[in-house]
């Protein structure tokens, strides 16, 4: 009756996931008009030390430039995300999927070693969207998986850099999120919201005054219900002036802006835009949120946790193979096996993809991946947890298991209590 009554509670818990791909993620638009071009980018990311900073030409570049951007690429400094050099080239990046047809053999190109800094010299040595092109047609940009990025020059002419392909375009208004352009339908691009909403807003109305500019990199802006956090940093470049409009983290009644030509002239120099803002309330609250690599707490109970299911995954195997063990409660030995495995699984998800906390919870990858199945594990899991606690205690008031496995088992059931709070905590259980 007690494996019938397990059973059940365990067939209940079987969850059917449907994928709803709508990924959350950059942004950016171009409007032409009366040769001005003006070129919008949405930065959406968990960044906590968001920037723009300028490097100056020098003999072995060309341009000098000015890149934004919030992620730390080792020594090669800070990973720009769009940027605008002294001949008005700009270039936004974007996160999309990467494209599974059109690929071609690019081995006899030049690898790309060091990406961060191959996309700055792009910008310190290209004018044109021609140049830019030969330039990375010598390369195997192919090495930009996950990545679709976008050159403007200042008549509006754009190239689209795909992992396979290269796109050229003259339209005077341009909108992209994040998809391959060559290899997306139309219906695909359109079900991303901020995409639609910024094509639609260009349909009706297109100026080149930073009134409209700023009103349509605010329509394509995110800010998730679960803790007020997306856009991290709003950027309009003006092509022909050399102008830079800058929003921190989707606020747009706040605004500084920067002139190009101005700002080289004082050298290589940087602006973290959480010093030069206006406190952010919904900012503090983001920064603030714990997780494992800002709390070390969180941390050692990751390590606490990844520990004893890897020894207990070796352990309870051994008895569980092992002919002479007992059988009392051996179904208990056959759950710890399996939450070693399953938990230990999650919790390297959540050391590698932190970003699944900020998400409501089921979390939906923008491209159906096994992190959108994973995403049930915390609600599937509850009922072995409680399970087991209740086995626990059996086992420890009837000691019919001998000390060693007995002490094991009660310190799995610690490290569930520890889940269980942490996932209370980041609301990753899902209510039905």
């Amino acid at each position: 009756m007690k494996i019938r009554f397990e059973i059940r509670i365990l067939l209940a818990c079987i969850i059917s996931v449907l994928g709803i791909l709508d990924s959350l993620g950059c942004s950016m638009y171009k409007v032409t008009l009366h040769s001005k071009t003006l070129v919008g980018t949405n930065f959406d990311a968990y960044y906590t030390s968001p920037r723009i900073w300028f490097e100056v030409s020098n003999s072995t570049m060309k341009y000098g430039a000015a890149f934004s951007g919030g992620r730390i690429d080792g020594d090669q400094g800070f990973a720009p995300q769009s940027g605008m050099n002294e001949a008005g080239l700009s270039f936004s990046r974007l996160a999309a999927p990467t494209p599974e047809s059109g690929q071609v053999d690019m081995s006899s190109k030049i690898k790309i070693t060091k990406p961060t800094l191959f996309l700055k010299d792009i910008l310190h040595n290209c004018a044109t969207i021609k140049e830019v092109k030969q330039y990375i047609e010598k390369h195997d940009h192919s090495s930009f998986m996950e990545d679709v990025f976008i050159y403007i020059e200042p008549s509006g002419n754009y190239l689209v850099v795909e992992p396979y392909t290269l796109t050229e375009g003259t339209d005077s208004n341009y909108v992209l999120s994040n998809f391959c352009p060559s290899v997306t339908t139309s219906t695909y691009a359109h079900n991303l919201q901020r995409y639609h909403k910024g094509v639609e807003l260009i349909k009706q109305h297109v100026d080149t005054s930073l009134a409209f500019a700023t009103t349509l990199i605010d329509t394509m802006h995110v800010c998730r219900e679960k803790l007020g956090d997306g856009t991290l940093l709003s950027s309009i470049w003006d092509l022909k002036n050399g102008l830079i409009s800058l929003y921190f983290y989707h606020d747009y009644k706040h605004l500084i802006q920067y002139d190009l030509k101005n700002e080289l002239s004082k050298g290589d120099h940087y602006y973290e835009l959480k010093k030069i803002f206006p406190p952010n309330k919904e900012f503090e609250k983001f920064i603030n949120y714990q997780l494992p690599h800002n709390n070390l707490y969180i941390r050692f109970a990751f390590l606490y946790c990844l520990g004893i299911f890897s020894f207990s995954l070796l352990y309870f195997l051994f008895l569980v193979l092992k002919k002479r063990n007992p059988i009392s409660f051996k179904l208990n030995q056959l759950i710890l096996l399996f939450l070693s495995i399953i938990l230990f699984y999650y919790i390297y998800i959540l050391s590698r993809h932190t970003s699944i906390v900020y998400y409501a919870a089921p979390y939906k990858d923008y491209k159906f991946s096994m992190l959108d199945i994973a995403s049930y594990i915390p609600i599937f899991t509850l009922p072995f947890f409680i399970i087991q606690f209740i086995s626990n205690f059996k086992i420890i008031q009837s000691n019919q298991w001998k000390r060693f496995p007995t002490v094991l088992f009660t310190f799995n059931s610690v490290a569930y209590i520890l889940l269980i709070s942490l996932f209370l905590y980041w609301e990753l259980y899902i209510l039905f």
